[in-house]
């Protein structure tokens, strides 16, 4: 049973009057700066008149959904003072960043972190200047900005970003800011039932903090227009106890409104310390706790909050006027710059900053100190809290091989049991998550040592299929949910792997975008310490999906991530279960990298041994000596290169033909693990010098290339080297259906049969010479394809090629059960 760490709960007690008002003063002081980032480039208290040279020329940002931001974060404050939280802040609109800068720099984060930017009217200069300047820091609330973990430039996973920083961190509170434009959104409404996954005992708490609004970039919201007792259910039903703020209307006094706030904040607050403290009660005791319907927060107030209330005319506080600028013109127009600067002064920033224009003392204690700021909290910077696993060795778990192809294994259920024992030995820092494919791509053995994590019902039949109330393997039918818990996991200084079919990764891609992005900006910090890498494992592909069909064949993943930045990005085409074991040993312990592994679940080959597989890997591509047929000191005719398991079966098969009946022809076998070994040292950390491709592939040679993906990415990767395209690629071309596994292959002509052809349409004299041979090749393909068509399998000699017939390749078999073609 897990324990649960002890909640921070220190007594609480509403607001003084006076608390009220300073409260009230931190919050105009963000607000003030929040404006002033969006405008100002000097003059920045407003000690002079304003000018329109002091109005910035491109005037960028958001401001409507800002106020609220900000006011949110100041009572979260207040709450982190009086109870002594452990807490985050996640902000779903990303474009509420001015906010969010302004907030770390009135806790003094900002500063420390960037010096220059100090805490005086030339540091407030620079904080105004730089916001969405050129050399300056983005409009959201990016990578540059201290305490965040969540850019929101793309809308629908600030809760699953949430609740993957939650797990594992039972003393710790997000206050999740959810924008109801990006409620609109499917990840959004998804992540709510990530409620049915967080463990009260062993994992942190999310505070879901709905911010209606009203409106989006020019339309109303949906949430904002259903009612509350609609809403409500809405939110009763996704398992959540909503509590309701509506503030900001009808002239409100502000302080009136900050005071019924705290009141809600409170009952949220109270409600969790019971469910906190129920749970550690469950704990002590040996019990499951039972899941709560934790609470959440509905927060209605005006879009624009305090600014101008018309422009031109036109309502802009409460409308979508207010989303980005405003005052558009207040450099060209004199009444919109009167406007700003009444916008400006209304806040009174006399009464907030002293003569050196630092922050009145009175105010600033009103935030936590030290590490208790959210801008400051040491999991907003994971890298500087970061654990490095205690991996096991992957070679205890090698699968014997007495000669290449001697052995059959499932490279990926071997990898199970390694994956396995790294959960044994990181019990509290590691998961693997998945849409519900974690025994599909044959990784089951992880549950010899953990459970799946559901705290939804559990029907008794249940316990037998690994679910439980907690576990290291978190599944749900949503690669979003997958993908934006992971993330939060490693931005908090954790570690973990996404397992999932190949075809359906693509679900992920812009999130994906969206994290390497992240990770190449923060590559450029000093201060931001580097994360775990984003390990994908992506079984199921597009050679082994015959059964599927077309809509489960497509390997263009690959394709998407190469074009992120090459210090970011690494993929990985290991061909068989060794090279998988010391492929994914390198990955887990990289950093800063998205590292994309595709490797295959049914029984195949084992070509190298554990020692040979290292080396191999080390290099990330080479020479396969056993399979060609070289001579010393004669360059090699052609190159047969491949990269991918199944290519590679297909090459060797291939080569093997070539041995048999063409045994005077010179081949070379190239296997590629690492696919950015290809392109140019200029181009990539792992690109090859001109001379080293060279030397393996040779200068004017022909080379016939079988790859996993599209063949054009081959092209792309190698063009510097070959700019001849001597290179001849073989891959899927978007080929498909429900068939056989070589049927496949033929559809996209990567079969052994197209690639000895190929070979003898390239290698100068030998179409003419062996026009018999490529005859007979076309007549193996033919009576391929109608074997398959007449009794719905492959050839037997071809579904049971070995290498070597004679040497006993099925002599070792490693968890080769197959059968299974889910």
């Amino acid at each position: 049973m897990t324990t649960t760490a002890t909640w921070p709960n220190s007594p609480a007690h509403a607001p003084t009057e006076e608390e009220l008002d300073r409260l009230h003063a931190w919050w105009r002081a963000a607000n003030y700066l929040s404006v002033g980032q969006i405008y100002l480039m000097d003059n920045p208290l407003l000690r002079k008149p304003l000018q329109r040279e002091q109005v910035k020329p491109r005037l960028l940002g958001h401001w409507g959904t800002t106020p609220g931001l900000t006011f949110l974060y100041a009572h979260a404050n207040r709450a982190i003072r009086q109870r002594g939280l452990n807490a985050l802040y996640i902000t779903g609109p990303g474009h509420g960043g001015p906010g969010l800068v302004a907030a770390s720099y009135l806790e003094g984060t900002y500063s420390e972190v960037y010096p220059a930017v100090g805490q005086d009217e030339e540091g407030l200069n620079r904080l105004f200047t730089q916001f969405s300047f050129p050399g300056g820091i983005p409009s959201h609330v990016a990578p540059e900005t201290p305490g965040s973990i969540h850019e929101g430039g793309e809308l629908g996973y600030s809760l699953s970003h949430a609740y993957g920083a939650m797990f594992d961190s039972p003393d710790q509170i997000a206050f999740t800011v959810v924008g109801d434009g990006e409620a609109e959104t499917g990840p959004l409404a998804t992540s709510w039932h990530s409620n049915k996954f967080a463990n009260p005992q062993q994992d942190g708490v999310v505070l879901p903090i709905l911010h209606l609004n009203g409106y989006k970039i020019a339309n109303p919201t949906v949430l904002a227009r259903i009612g509350d007792e609609e809403l409500d259910a809405l939110l009763r039903g996704y398992g959540h106890t909503p509590l309701f703020f509506t503030g900001g209307f009808d002239d409100e006094d502000p302080i009136a409104a900050h005071e019924r706030f705290a009141a809600v904040l409170d009952e949220a607050l109270d409600q969790i310390a019971q469910i906190k403290q129920q749970a550690q009660e469950d704990a002590a005791a040996g019990r499951e706790s039972e899941r709560p319907a934790w609470p959440m927060i509905v927060f209605r107030t005006p879009k624009g909050w305090t600014g101008p209330k018309t422009v031109d005319g036109n309502v802009t506080e409460g409308s979508w006027r207010s989303h980005q600028v405003p005052l558009g013109g207040a450099r060209d127009s004199d009444e919109h710059l009167a406007e700003l600067d009444a916008w400006l002064r209304s806040y009174r920033p006399e009464e907030l900053f002293d003569e050196d224009g630092r922050l009145l003392e009175s105010i600033a204690e009103t935030a936590p100190q030290a590490e208790l700021r959210m801008s400051a909290n040491p999991s907003t910077n994971g890298g500087s809290v970061l654990e490095p696993l205690r991996l096991p060795d992957f070679r205890e778990h090698a699968v014997a091989v007495p000669h290449p192809g001697g052995a059959t294994a499932e490279a990926t259920r071997v990898l199970g049991t390694w994956l396995r024992d790294v959960i044994r030995d990181n019990p509290h820092n590691f998961r693997i998550f998945g849409p519900d494919e974690t025994a599909s791509n044959r990784l089951q053995a992880v549950y010899e040592q953990t459970d799946k994590q559901w705290n939804a019902e559990i029907e008794p039949h249940d316990r037998q299929e690994h679910l439980a109330r907690a576990g290291r393997v978190m599944e749900v039918l949503s690669e979003h949910q997958c993908q934006g818990w992971l993330e939060g996991y490693l931005l908090t200084g954790r570690h973990g792997v996404f397992s999932s079919y190949e075809a359906f990764i693509h679900i992920v891609d812009s999130m994906v975008n969206q994290h390497a992005k992240w990770l190449k900006v923060t590559n450029e910090l000093e201060w931001r310490r580097p994360l775990a890498s984003l390990n994908y494992l992506l079984s199921s592909h597009v050679w082994r999906q015959d059964h599927n069909g077309f809509s489960h064949q497509d390997p263009g993943f690959i394709d998407h991530m190469v074009n992120k930045k090459a210090e970011i990005v690494r993929v990985y085409l290991p061909p068989d279960a060794n090279t998988l074991l010391s492929t994914y040993d390198h990955c887990l312990r990289s950093r800063q990298y998205v590292n994309v592994v595709v490797a295959g679940k049914q029984p195949g080959p084992t070509w190298l041994s554990m020692d040979e597989a290292i080396v191999h890997c080390t290099r990330g591509l080479g020479i396969w000596e056993w399979a060609g047929t070289e001579v010393d000191g004669e360059e090699p005719e052609v190159v047969l290169a491949c990269a991918g398991d199944v290519p590679t079966v297909e090459t060797l098969a291939a080569a093997k033909i070539l041995r048999t009946r063409i045994p005077a022809l010179r081949v070379r076998v190239v296997n590629v693990v690492d696919l950015m070994r290809l392109q140019d040292d200029s181009e990539h950390p792992h690109g090859l010098a001109q001379r080293d491709f060279v030397g393996l592939f040779g200068q004017d040679i022909p080379v016939v290339f079988a790859y996993h993906g599209y063949p054009w990415l081959i092209h792309r990767l190698a063009y510097r080297h070959d700019r001849s395209s001597r290179i001849h690629v073989r891959g899927y071309k978007e080929e498909g259906t429900t068939t056989t596994p070589f049927d496949m292959l033929m559809r996209n002509d990567t079969d052994r049969f197209h690639l000895v052809m190929d070979v003898l349409d390239r290698v100068e004299g030998l179409a003419t010479r062996y026009a018999g041979l490529r005859q007979q090749m076309e007549d193996e393909r033919f009576r391929a394809r109608a074997f398959a068509y007449e009794h719905g399998e492959d050839l037997p000699e071809i579904a049971g090629w070995q290498w070597d017939e004679g040497a006993g390749a099925q002599d070792e078999t490693v968890g080769a059960t197959g059968g299974d073609n889910e």
